[in-house]
């Protein structure tokens, strides 16, 4: 029977680590999607992390739902129907590239929003939904599968590994099929990643139905729903922890966003590299997804020894240095990193030296997710389920901080903006320092 029901948790974990994944993929469509539409809108930054802005709006109308999701239906339901809500988002993303690019729909300051941009957003919403269950769904039970503390975190962070290498891929495929953005790039250029995309949802929908995913939380039909005496709301250190979400995903997706329009930029204001600056700028960000993996494979060996604690303290400290370098190193002082031409594939490319520093911080946000998760849940109980829906409500912080910083960058240029970085990682090294400690051990939570 051990043996059973240890074969049964090996084949979650694997299914947990596959849907890690895809979240990754759905998400960093959305970044260099946007220097297709920059690039349509006259260069304007912050039209163009509006993809990304509507792809993590919808965390905050679903993360609690999501929540109500597991205990109602359970995680597999709830990941199937996540994964159908994938594919209709993806193929509305598709439609955006057939019609409505000569249809005005209405004016904003000196642009004029076309009907085609709409309908990207649209599904950019659609599959915010999606990956925003897909969350909810692996998050708790990579951690239960764990046993929670370090070992919790362990699996989360090996799934996050995964995940990693799904958002290296995605930029770099996108950067290869548009090369250098013109304004006449258009998602037409993009349709076969789409397809390929949906592609893999069908696949892994069709795959997910024949696998067997324990039920922790599902409540049993006419079993009366338990009633709290608290919330997670009750706990210091999960409200703090909330807000680290909050912040951290703004921190995950802002850096490179902002590097890959910066690299793309081929004005005085951005690097300055005339040609292929879209495809070595999918390139760069594609490194720093790659040392997301890197740093997550390594936080999963060491988190069975190294305590989530000290890890989110050394690693919010380190990127406050690295962001500092890059802000402060003149654009002029350059550096060969791998990039990627459309005549000669990839080769070594000449950037800012600050692009090396901003790729290094994948480094370091590699494992705050996970460790942020598993501190702030540590101790709840009962009421981690809950803490998990909210916690997903709050991933919306990665579609406000890149705006805002978008805006900054529009404002007073690329390199500024990463102040706003910098502020939001002293959070971090807050929490980690102060803020993690559970001070509610009084409320009964069996």
């Amino acid at each position: 029977m051990n043996q059973q029901k240890q074969n049964g948790n090996i084949i979650a974990i694997i299914t947990m680590f596959f849907l890690f994944a895809m979240i990754s993929f759905v998400t960093n469509l959305a970044a260099p999607f946007g220097t297709i539409w920059k690039n349509q809108y006259a260069g304007a930054n912050t039209l163009g992390m509006m993809g990304n802005m509507m792809n993590f709006l919808a965390y905050l109308f679903m993360g609690i739902p999501s929540g109500n999701m597991l205990v109602k239906i359970g995680y597999k339901k709830t990941a199937l129907i996540a994964m159908a809500v994938g594919f209709i988002g993806l193929f509305i993303q598709y439609i955006s590239s057939l019609f409505g690019a000569d249809i005005d729909v209405f004016n904003l300051g000196e642009y004029a929003i076309k009907m085609n941009f709409i309908i990207y957003l649209l599904g950019a919403f659609v599959c915010g939904f999606c990956v925003c269950m897909l969350n909810t769904v692996v998050n708790p039970m990579l951690n239960l599968l764990g046993g929670g503390g370090n070992k919790g975190n362990q699996l989360i962070q090996a799934g996050g590994a995964l995940n990693s290498l799904s958002g290296t891929l995605t930029p770099l495929f996108v950067g290869a099929l548009i090369g250098s953005v013109t304004p006449q790039t258009a998602m037409s250029d993009v349709a076969p990643l789409l397809f390929i995309a949906m592609g893999v949802f069908v696949s892994a929908f069709i795959a997910l139905s024949f696998i067997a995913i324990p039920e922790p939380h599902l409540r049993k039909a006419g079993h009366e729903k338990e009633k709290f005496s608290h919330s997670p709301w009750n706990f210091r250190h999960t409200v703090l922890g909330v807000i680290g979400i909050f912040v951290y995903v703004g921190i995950e997706i802002g850096i490179p966003g902002t590097l890959n329009f910066y690299l793309a930029d081929p004005t005085e204001k951005g690097a300055g590299l005339l040609a292929n600056g879209a495809a070595i700028g999918g390139a760069i960000a594609a490194i720093y997804w790659l040392l997301m993996l890197v740093g997550r494979s390594a936080s999963s060996v060491i988190s069975g020894k190294v305590a989530t604690r000290t890890q989110l303290i050394v690693v919010s400290a380190t990127a406050i240095c690295f962001i500092l370098i890059a802000i402060f190193t003149p654009k002029e002082i350059t550096v060969s990193m791998p990039g990627y031409s459309v005549e000669n594939g990839f080769e070594m490319a000449s950037v800012p030296v600050s692009a090396l520093f901003l790729v290094l911080c994948g480094l370091c946000t590699s494992i705050m997710w996970g460790g942020i998760f598993n501190l702030a849940v540590e101790g709840l109980g009962k009421y981690t389920a809950q803490a998990s829906g909210i916690f997903m409500m709050m991933v919306v912080g990665g579609g406000i901080f890149p705006l805002l910083q978008q805006f900054i960058s529009d404002a007073v240029g690329y390199m500024a903006s990463y102040w706003l970085i910098i502020a939001l990682l002293a959070y971090l090294l807050f929490y980690g320092l102060i803020g993690c400690k559970n001070v509610n051990k009084d409320i009964p939570v069996e």
